[in-house]
């Protein structure tokens, strides 16, 4: 699925994504078309999600 994308956050560095990832594959997004923050949810000025956001329009 290239013309899918995923997106995943945990809220601190020793937080694992894996069980995420593992998930979005399995729904068939490929891994170049996962995008990950290791940041708080106070906000939306998150790296990757800005990117993901940038790729879609």
């Amino acid at each position: 699925m290239e013309n899918f994308y995923g997106y995943m956050r945990v809220s601190s560095l020793d937080q694992n994504i894996e069980r995420q990832k593992i998930e979005l594959t399995r729904w068939g997004i490929i891994e170049n078309n996962i995008f990950c923050d290791k940041l708080s949810g106070k906000d939306f000025n998150r790296p990757q999600y800005q990117k993901l956001k940038k790729k879609l329009k």
